[in-house]
């Protein structure tokens, strides 16, 4: 049996929308959560992210972790880390990231996790996955179409619309 899941679309006209969604996104997110970013090169995982850091107010500047793996930003307010990782590298899914030594309990913070597919999905039965689609067409365009789809009971009545 499928878990439940719920979905959302949006539409993004610039790096500063996507940003934007990242803010509000954050306000839905809470320690334990695991958002999984699939997109190509460029797409935009890393300035939803960046968004996603603002809007949990944590320290540090958001960037692309490929040369780390993982970052940790701790939170300036009280709540969740946000743990930041780009799975490209990971060969046996997020296993290694105990590997990793990060200084945090995953548990305890929000994990965002760059090209997670066929990684990450058995670490949890909730999962809220972001699709980033380029619009076809001129490469330079900054549109994007966003699917927000929460799986599992965790996201069933949560309103990914952002309203």
């Amino acid at each position: 049996m499928e878990a439940p899941h719920n979905a959302a679309t949006l539409d993004v006209d610039s790096p500063e929308r996507m940003q934007e969604i990242g803010r509000r996104l954050a306000k839905l997110l809470r320690p334990g959560d695991l958002v999984m970013l699939t997109g190509e090169l460029g797409a935009g995982k890393t300035t939803l992210t960046r968004g996603l850091g603002e809007g949990l107010g944590v320290r540090g500047a958001v960037t692309s972790p490929t040369f780390v793996i993982a970052r940790v930003h701790p939170s300036l307010v009280g709540g969740p880390a946000l743990v930041h990782v780009d799975a490209y590298r990971l060969g046996g899914g997020l296993d290694e990231m105990e590997d990793l030594d990060l200084d945090v309990s995953l548990p305890e913070s929000v994990v965002v996790v760059e090209w997670g597919d066929g990684k990450v999905e058995d670490l949890t039965d909730d999962r809220l996955h972001v699709l980033i689609h380029r619009v076809v067409g001129d490469t330079d365009d900054d549109r994007r179409t966003v699917v927000l789809r929460g799986i599992g009971d965790r996201w069933a009545g949560e309103d990914l619309g952002l309203g």
